[in-house]
């Protein structure tokens, strides 16, 4: 069987782009994505199965048994059939060359930092923006290679990241920039105009992996870096976290807490009287917290501890 357009997703962005691709621009006539038991081995924030596209659409969904497309199954659909154009969107994984080389016009996927590729290769691109404190993002459709994020340039957009962002929001923004750029990708497809630009001035630089580990808050860190750290894990990754001390006595793995949504209180109340992480005060429940230039006021966080007036995060 032919599939002429094919996206590759496990995420609820990626439902949101075939379903845009479907409504606005042709048929989606395959979805390649996970089934829920690789999401046990492997961590996927914000992952939605996609079986749901078959009721809603017709669109048949081919499930792999591995993340990275090598599982028997998988290899043996690929060969039965044959493909026009892939787009990937929130798939975290290389795709191999015995899955790219089944594509008459190639795999399309999207990566974004400060500059432009090669530098800023690598994972979790839009959340370490945000952690480094950019303030704009330039989104690259680019073709897959077996390299990491390959400067094979389609076409580029660019968004700002405003200080108000957290990772949802600025994703937001991503969508609406990739939906852009696979409007252009697909007119070309069907034009038959697809050009690539390889050549690049950048230098070659790397984000590295994060982890859940990766969200731990330093309150000895400047307000900035906290701000940034916990807007840039937010929902619906998992979340900046410290833990809670009262008194001399430091809590164990049960003290957790996790801070979801925060922002700069004030740098000019003197709480030289409190050290870098105490609660200061609360007020309508949220937390008024010291930092090493001024304070932060955690309006949104969950924890099994009820936290009072002078316990520290650490």
């Amino acid at each position: 069987m032919k599939y002429n357009v094919v996206v590759f997703g496990v995420k609820d962005t990626s439902e949101n782009i075939v379903s845009f691709i479907q409504e606005n621009i042709c048929p989606v006539d395959l979805v390649i994505t996970i089934s829920p038991e690789v999401t046990k081995k492997n961590q996927v924030s914000g992952y939605k199965g996609l079986s749901i596209l078959t009721e809603k659409y017709g669109i048949p969904v081919h499930e792999a048994d591995s993340y990275f497309l090598t599982d028997d199954k998988t290899q043996t659909f690929l060969k039965e059939n044959e493909f026009e154009i892939g787009i990937c969107m929130g798939w975290q994984r290389l795709i191999p060359k015995s899955v790219l080389d089944c594509f008459k016009y190639g795999i399309f996927g999207f990566h974004g930092n400060a500059g432009y590729l090669p530098f800023g290769r690598g994972r979790s691109p839009l959340n370490w923006s945000i952690i480094l404190g950019d303030t704009r993002f330039n989104l690259n459709m680019f073709k897959y290679d077996e390299n990491a994020d390959s400067p094979n340039i389609f076409a580029t957009e660019m968004f700002s990241i405003t200080p108000h962002d957290d990772i949802r929001t600025a994703q937001y923004k991503n969508m609406i920039c990739s939906k852009n750029l696979i409007k252009k990708l697909l007119k070309a497809y069907k034009d038959d105009t697809i050009s690539i630009r390889r050549e690049s001035k950048d230098y070659d630089s790397w984000y590295s992996k994060r982890t859940a580990e990766d969200g731990k808050v330093d309150f000895k860190a400047r307000t900035r870096d906290i701000y940034n750290l916990i807007r840039g894990v937010a929902a619906p990754f998992p979340g900046a976290f410290a833990f809670i001390k009262r008194g001399e006595s430091e809590g164990d793995f049960n003290n957790k807490i996790t801070i979801w949504r925060a922002h700069p209180f004030d740098e000019m109340i003197d709480f030289s009287g409190y050290e870098p992480g105490e609660v200061v005060d609360i007020f309508d429940e949220k937390l008024i917290v010291r930092t090493i230039d001024g304070s932060l006021l955690i309006d949104e966080y969950d924890t099994d501890t009820e936290i009072i007036i002078g316990d520290v995060l650490y």
